[in-house]
């Protein structure tokens, strides 16, 4: 999906004329919010977003299934496995195609156990049975199936959430008091001011902020280094791909949207290998991207030309971050008992 220009700019038609549907939509997934979920039988922390499309969910997830490694814990993921084919549940391995599994899961199967279930309580159970200590779950926020023990939101510091009306209106996926009174943490992504009142009221719930940003992995930085590029990107936010790149000094001569989880043909890889090649540029993409390209053997051949640009998520204060993680599992343990 491309989400429309005025969910992020100003006032338009285009939202008041969508307002009434906007109502309807926000009123069930209010409903839906408040509905109790079936427990897991272990934690359950939900990375997710307030609204339609990306803002670091995935890197969000891979940095806490690395805190949670070093105090001991077993984290797997599950994940309904957007845009796949797979119902599930079934536990992500080498030979799965992004089409079948989601980009994202395929993605962060190279790291960590994933877990693809439409059913996320299912997947859930079988994240037990290939022994986690701890469910990541996913996205899934909204979603009442299963119960969380933490969620944990995460923002754009500079986009924010656009014109905070509610989907199709805008990018909200459900009305957004109920949603900040449901988050136990806020992750705010970036530099920018977009998501201050949004922190505030996080805090002063008692919720934890953290400040992250994304930091490249040295291996892409030093294939990029010198070089001219051409960067592609069917992310929630293409934009923001664009400006790390430029933020880290690779030189961005050309740049080409698609919308999120973009299923990519041979045609419009053929065409961007020829420019590139007409201009003495490098391929370059996101790593979600290049999974999508891997996975269908018709575009191999130019997946082999593309630079993934990989990224990590660096907390400033990780040390809260992994009291409140502790805190949370340690409260959902008890309560087990």
């Amino acid at each position: 999906m491309r989400e429309p220009r005025f969910w992020y700019g100003p006032a338009s038609l285009g939202s008041v004329l969508l307002a009434p549907i906007a109502a309807c939509y926000g009123a069930v997934a209010a409903a839906r919010l408040a509905r109790e979920g079936t427990r897991a039988g272990c934690p359950v922390i939900c990375i997710g977003n307030y609204h339609v499309g990306g803002a670091g969910k995935t890197p969000t997830t891979l940095r806490l299934v690395e805190i949670l490694r070093q105090i001991g814990e077993t984290p797997v993921v599950v994940s309904r496995g957007y845009g796949g084919t797979l119902a599930g549940p079934v536990r992500v391995n080498e030979t799965h195609r992004a089409a079948e599994v989601g980009d994202e899961p395929k993605m962060m199967a190279r790291h960590v156990p994933v877990i693809v279930a439409r059913d996320r309580v299912e997947g859930a159970e079988l994240a037990r049975r290939e022994g986690a200590s701890v469910v990541l779950l996913d996205d899934g926020f909204q979603n009442p199936a299963l119960a969380k023990d933490a969620a944990v939101i995460v923002v754009d510091a500079a986009r924010g959430l656009g014109n905070r009306m509610i989907f199709p209106a805008g990018p909200l996926r459900a009305p957004l008091a109920p949603q900040v009174a449901r988050t136990n943490a806020l992750i705010v992504i970036g530099e920018g001011h977009a998501a201050d009142d949004i922190a505030q009221g996080v805090v002063q719930r008692g919720g934890l902020v953290a400040r992250a940003a994304f930091v490249p992995e040295e291996s892409s930085l030093a294939r990029l280094r010198g070089a001219r590029v051409l960067a592609f990107a069917g992310i929630g936010d293409p934009g923001r791909f664009f400006a790390t790149l430029a933020k880290h000094g690779v030189e961005v001569a050309s740049r080409k949207e698609f919308a999120d989880h973009h299923p990519f043909t041979e045609a419009e890889l053929k065409a961007l290998a020829d420019e590139a090649q007409a201009g003495g540029l490098t391929l370059v993409t996101t790593e979600k991207d290049l999974a999508r390209i891997e996975g269908d053997p018709a575009l191999a051949a130019y997946a082999a030309q593309i630079v993934p640009f990989a990224v990590t998520l660096r907390v400033e204060d990780e040390g809260a971050l992994l009291d409140f993680l502790k805190a949370r599992m340690r409260r959902a343990r008890q309560a087990r008992q």
